[in-house]
């Protein structure tokens, strides 16, 4: 991919066969999550007039910068009495719930890995292989990364 208009039509086919389903509480909730890996290559500029180009000369030494940038969209978390789900769409909630359960685990373990590996001196294991999206997710979760979290949260007022 070589452009930003070519991401966005792969990213509108993706949208399109993303799996959607009603329940009581959401006329269009997402059954699945939404991945989606870039690998993103910036070279300097051929004009030298800017300072970018200089910038960069000093942070890479090939001049060419490397990055890797994940967008996710998560599922929301069901409670299944309240969306009133049935048979795959009940297994579907599952496993959306264990997914996020597990992605909570490893944020929390992630959280207080430092505070806890100083007083214990022994490595705190962080549970990537508890689920698929944990794992992967799990270099842009941990190591040499920079994670910013966007939470779009509505209140339910009918229960």
């Amino acid at each position: 991919v070589k452009t930003i208009g070519h991401v966005k039509v792969l990213m509108d086919n993706a949208a399109k066969r993303r799996t959607t389903g009603s329940t009581r509480m959401n006329m269009s909730s997402s059954r699945s999550h939404a991945i989606c890996t870039l690998m993103v290559t910036v070279k300097p500029s051929t004009n030298t007039r800017s300072g970018n180009h200089q910038q960069m000369q000093q942070h890479c030494s090939s001049g060419v910068m490397r990055a890797k940038l994940t967008l996710v969209d998560l599922a929301g978390s069901e409670r299944l009495k309240q969306t009133g789900v049935i048979g795959i769409k009940k297994k579907e909630s599952i496993n959306i719930n264990k997914d996020l359960f597990a992605l909570a685990k490893v944020i929390s373990a992630l959280a207080c890995r430092d505070k806890k590996e100083r007083l214990s001196k022994s490595p705190v294991h962080v549970p990537y292989r508890d689920s698929k999206l944990t794992r992967l997710l799990r270099d842009s979760l941990g190591g040499n990364c920079c994670t910013v979290m966007v939470a779009c949260v509505t209140s339910w007022n009918k229960y």
